[in-house]
């Protein structure tokens, strides 16, 4: 049993959780102001920038399979400063790269890095604390990478103006190896070693035929992966709404970009609140019940011609806020049963969210709209099946 409390003032090591986390997406969020100018510096068209940030998805998912296992043999530190050197050196490929090939390629590979950052906090979260801190953890790490969302996009913008958008990529690259520094020399190693797993195939897939088998860690891990996939169809759609379709201007879409993460910041930290008094399995229902009605109505505007921007920022508000709940509750009830095993579930979790983000992100690329139909539509939907999988979870506990 976790041996650590979570108390009012946030540890070190939860904060450098935290930022490791939020590299994924910075990864993600930077760069989104930039797709007009990498269309125009490298000779691509719209849809293949918006699929490089799919291929980065698919990246994710498949890397974070193979982070799971390292970390249950190798422990936490191992495999993750692994995953720094490579998210690093793929930066500084996308900064140099000289067309969209490339660029997909390199993006690729820094997702193969920047995966570790995903899977390792995860289980470093539930090495130290039981399901209810360990939800209030996952809130609080919300709260961290919900800087992300805001700061990403506006820094994205300016650093844009000034430097192009390889600049951009050379941004991440700094981070990534400041993150690396920061975790050789302060990151301890939190995996037992009577938990330590065998790294043999039969051992990795008698664990994962183990999760499959488990219809509610499955569905749990839907249930959260759906809510991913909704906001990565968000994060790929939003720029084309927001700059082509409502003509905002490249450099103030992080701005509004921020406004919809700060909705998912306030929520998170309502939810790690709430627990103290409500158990995970009430609010992640509550906020699938509201995250549908938000999402169905934002479809109904669009098919009505009725969207404005002011109500598309709102229904995008809504539905980032109740992330702030599903996320978190829904990650820490997947996981909540699955000591003996942190890793590789929290692996095959990541794997579900990337590859339902993957998914989504693939779909809203190729739905071209000159209407915001294909992020209202795709939302309305991942929202819908989500609340439909935490329910046959709630039905399997």
């Amino acid at each position: 049993m976790p041996s650590r409390q979570l108390t009012r003032t946030v540890p070190g090591w939860l904060l450098l959780m935290g930022a490791l986390t939020a590299l994924g997406p910075l990864a993600i969020d930077m760069y989104l102001p930039s797709f007009p100018a990498i269309v125009e510096g490298l000779g691509a068209t719209q849809g293949q920038v918006e699929r490089t940030l799919a291929s980065y998805l698919l990246g994710l998912a498949m890397a974070q399979i193979v982070y799971g296992p390292l970390a249950d043999r190798y422990g936490r530190k191992r495999p993750l400063m692994a995953g720094l050197v490579i998210f690093t050196i793929a930066s500084v490929g996308c900064a140099f790269t000289s067309d969209i090939e490339h660029l997909t390629l390199w993006r690729v590979v820094q997702a193969l890095g920047g995966a570790a950052g995903m899977v390792v906090p995860r289980a470093v979260v539930r090495d130290n604390l039981d399901t209810r801190d360990a939800a209030k953890a996952l809130s609080l790490l919300l709260l961290i990478m919900g800087v992300t969302p805001i700061l990403g996009p506006i820094i994205g913008g300016q650093v844009l103006f000034i430097a192009g958008w390889r600049g951009i990529f050379g941004i991440m690259a700094l981070v990534g190896a400041t993150l690396l520094f920061m975790t050789a020399r302060h990151m301890r190693e939190t995996l037992p070693a009577e938990k330590i797993v065998p790294l043999r195939v039969a051992t990795i897939a008698r664990n994962y035929w183990g999760l499959l088998r488990n219809r509610q860690f499955i569905c749990y891990s839907l249930a959260g992966g759906l809510g991913s996939a909704g906001i990565f169809t968000y994060i790929s759609g939003s720029p084309r709404v927001l700059i082509n379709i409502y003509g905002v201007e490249p450099q103030y879409f992080g701005f509004l970009f921020g406004l919809c993460a700060a909705s998912l910041i306030f929520s998170s930290q309502l939810s790690a609140r709430l627990l103290d008094r409500h158990p995970p399995e009430r609010l992640l229902k509550r906020a699938q019940i509201c995250v549908v009605l938000v999402t169905l109505t934002g479809l109904a505007l669009t098919l009505a011609g009725w969207l404005t921007l002011p109500l598309l920022i709102l229904c995008l508000m809504g539905f980032m806020a109740s992330q702030g709940f599903v996320n978190p509750n829904a990650a820490a009830l997947a996981l909540s049963r699955q000591g003996h095993r942190l890793g590789v579930a929290s692996a095959m979790m990541g794997g579900v969210q990337m590859v339902s983000g993957t998914l989504a992100g693939i779909g809203i690329s190729h739905w071209q709209s000159d209407s915001a139909l294909p992020l209202t539509g795709i939302l309305a939907t991942c929202m819908v099946l989500s609340w439909l999988f935490g329910f046959l979870a709630r039905r399997a506990a």
